[in-house]
């Protein structure tokens, strides 16, 4: 067999692979033209948002709801939340203040019921670095907003009971806010304050008392269950103010009273402090007159409602 002619036959078989390879390159690309028309419009850029998609400082928002079926936060601001305006001029947004009677009396409920089961008995699901005087008002306030299903009850441990209905316009897991429930600084409520930190998932007995309280008076008389009493202490130069919940009648072992406060004593580096229950008959005649809760004493600010129930 000669051989004379196969050099010519691989030029050849050469010349034809590089022409079939340039048109199956010509027709991927040609197909990929046309399906990015298809997907991005007949412009052939890519479709972008229109300005009902964009918040106010030019940012996207989400109108989605994520895996877990609530809308997602997007610059700490819940997507599709609405009233995030502050008709009442008191930093918090109407959003997240419970406007039915129904929906504040339920709050009540669940928020003196937890607190109070504290002294009975410290739910694991309470941060054992969190517990202090304003660390129960934050605890009682999340767990209060709360769907209190099965697991939820699994979760905080034994002795809770169902006692009320949960709050209807929103639980925590919906919050316009997400668990950013605190505010921390003064002034009226702009949306820019959630992206400027002004809300916090923190807040000490001094910002309750600032931010996220209105001053009922220092008549009790006057204080529903869920108000706060706060001290103000200025010896105690690290935590000069206190906090208490002020019950009314307990949830258990009433004893016929209405007077009922909860409080943590507050932790140090020796002492993690406990939960008291106490009435206030009781604590008039506290044996330091500094933490009696009577209007003669300058260490006692008063009752606070907070701004939420207002």
């Amino acid at each position: 067999m000669s051989t004379r002619f196969l050099p010519n036959r691989r030029a050849s078989s050469l010349k034809a692979w590089t022409l079939a390879s340039l048109l199956l390159l010509l027709l991927a690309s040609l197909a990929w033209s046309l399906c990015s028309e298809t997907l991005h419009g007949a412009g052939g850029e890519e479709a972008r948002p229109s300005e009902g998609m964009r918040d106010e400082g030019g940012g996207m928002r989400v109108n989605e709801e994520d895996t877990h079926g609530k809308r997602a936060l997007v610059n700490g601001v819940r997507a599709g939340a609405t009233r995030l305006g502050d008709e009442d001029g008191d930093g918090v947004p109407d959003a997240l203040e419970l406007q039915s009677f129904g929906d504040r009396e339920n709050f009540r409920k669940w928020f003196t019921a937890i607190a109070e089961m504290q002294f009975y008995r410290l739910s694991d699901a309470w941060n054992t670095e969190q517990r202090d005087c304003a660390g129960l008002i934050r605890f009682a306030w999340r767990e209060a907003l709360r769907k209190h299903d099965r697991s939820w009850f699994q979760r905080m441990g034994e002795g809770y009971e169902r006692v009320a209905p949960d709050v209807s316009v929103y639980t925590l897991e919906t919050s316009p806010l997400g668990e950013q429930l605190f505010r921390t600084a003064g002034g009226r409520f702009v949306v820019s304050d959630v992206r400027n930190r002004k809300f916090s998932e923190f807040a000490d007995a001094r910002t309750l008392e600032q931010f996220n309280c209105e001053f009922v008076g220092r008549d009790r008389r006057r204080a529903e269950p869920g108000d706060l009493l706060f001290f103000y202490q200025p010896w105690v130069q690290k935590l000069p103010y206190h906090v208490m919940i002020f019950l009314g009648e307990a949830h258990n072992d009433a004893e016929g009273a209405n007077d009922w406060v909860v409080y943590h004593t507050g932790s140090t580096p020796t002492d993690e402090g406990v939960v008291k229950k106490v009435r206030l008959s009781v604590l008039d005649h506290h044996p330091d007159p500094r933490w009696r809760p009577i209007e003669g004493n300058r260490n006692f600010l008063g009752f606070y409602r907070l701004k939420i129930l207002e």
